[in-house]
């Protein structure tokens, strides 16, 4: 079986302004490749309207309505479609085989140096052209300097695979110099070396930061998780299991609290899973609320029967819509820190635009970053993407104020959450 590769993503745009884009994808079936398409649509600053999913194990329908969150972002419906494709396994078994082992080669990563002078939202602002540029960030260091400059170190990849290219390396470095205007002192980026293994470790963690990870956030509420009303409702999520209404597939019936990426979240919790979706509907959200009906397998092919497996995947499930990112803010000796962390796929694959929304919400409440750094931490379980940002003190939000951190904790996660 196999269509024109022209044909295998599609997409359109809606009747009427205003209305979602509709992505349609067709192509073979591989492990885990909804979770893999969510996390571009969602690296595109994409939000899922609805969904339908659908395969036989060897072919794969999907169709996704998607707009843009906010409505002025400006998507490359192109570069998405390009971006989709890579995701998707050739139609000819063949190619497919070239695939596989053109796969296990390793991503190039880059390093680009950005020296320039210090200022209010600069972070961001940086941060926001490698969006657009589509540039992934793996690691960063930001240094502030005494006399009020900063150096910022992003280890990147590209999702274009064009950074081996002069151009496109001129191109990011001239487009990183037009924004930043005369506040750019000076722009490198080329393929790091030795830079990257003195960047590999992260500093050292709190015992409170420590607490981020703990599997008892699901249970506990923690001063440094206080729950807003918002974070109450998710509590409130269901999970539920049937397995009388299909013959050969375990029915999950989710109903949640709407938040970004939350398709995303269940998808990748399903492929870490080992979890076959066959069927999935992903309804409209109704007064904030999504609902989604999964007919799912194991993956040798087999219900979900085992009583505790079923327990076990439903709390999996909850967890992660409660704490699909955490958050906390902690000294460290005279210093304020922010912290957050965010599970790792088992794939290695980090969650997109964690640090862009995190250096907007810090951006807005006007509070400048000192230094900040990205780094890997091992659990006994699990991998984390952690973030820290080292905060400079101001007037609107003094950081020896308990009130103060608690707002800035409150407004970081809202604005992860999409809220």
């Amino acid at each position: 079986m196999g269509i024109p590769w022209d044909d295998v993503v599609l997409i359109e745009d809606g009747k009427s302004p205003g209305d979602p884009t509709v992505v349609t994808v067709n192509c073979p079936d591989k492990t885990g490749l909804g979770c893999d398409l969510c996390r571009i649509v969602l690296e595109f600053g994409l939000y899922v309207t609805r969904g339908d999913f659908s395969t036989d194990g060897r072919w794969c329908y999907i169709v996704l309505w998607v707009i843009p969150r906010p409505s002025s972002l400006r998507i490359d419906w192109e570069s998405l479609k390009n971006r989709l494709l890579s995701a998707c396994p050739p139609c000819l078994p063949s190619l497919y085989l070239t695939e596989l082992s053109n796969c296990s080669s390793v991503t190039p990563l880059y390093l680009l140096k950005v020296f320039s002078v210090d200022r209010k939202g600069l972070l961001h602002d940086v941060t926001s052209i490698l969006c657009e540029l589509e540039l992934t960030l793996q690691k960063v260091k930001v240094m502030t300097t005494p006399d009020g400059k900063v150096l910022d170190l992003f280890f990147i990849t590209d999702g274009m695979d064009l950074l081996h290219t002069k151009k496109r390396r001129e191109e990011a470095c001239e487009h990183l110099r037009v924004v930043l205007g005369e506040d750019c002192i000076s722009c490198e980026l080329q393929l790091a070396g030795p830079e990257y293994e003195n960047q590999q470790g992260l500093s050292s963690l709190s015992a409170v930061a420590e607490d981020l990870f703990s599997c008892e956030l699901f249970d506990k509420e923690a001063c440094s998780q206080a729950l807003s009303r918002d974070m109450s409702k998710v509590k409130k999520a269901a999970v539920t299991v049937d397995n009388f209404l299909s013959p050969a597939h375990t029915l999950l019936q989710i109903q949640c609290l709407d938040q970004k990426g939350i398709i995303y979240d269940i998808l990748r919790t399903s492929k870490d899973c080992n979890i076959q979706i066959a069927y999935g509907r992903i309804s409209p959200s109704v007064k904030g609320h999504r609902s989604l009906d999964l007919f799912i397998q194991t993956k040798d092919g087999k219900k979900i029967v085992d009583h505790e497996d079923q327990a076990a995947l439903c709390s999996r499930l909850k967890g992660e819509m409660l704490h699909p990112l955490r958050v906390t803010i902690t000294n460290r000796g005279p210093d304020t820190e922010l912290l957050v962390a965010n599970p790792v796929e088992l794939s290695g694959k980090g969650r997109p635009r964690v640090f862009y929304d995190v250096t907007c919400a810090l951006k807005k409440l006007g509070i400048c970053v000192f230094s900040a750094e990205i780094g890997r931490h091992s659990t006994s379980d699990r991998q984390w993407e952690v973030y820290k940002f080292r905060l400079d003190e101001s007037r609107e939000f003094p950081l020896t104020s308990n009130r103060a951190k608690s707002e800035i904790v409150d407004r970081v996660r809202k604005t992860l959450m999409g809220w």
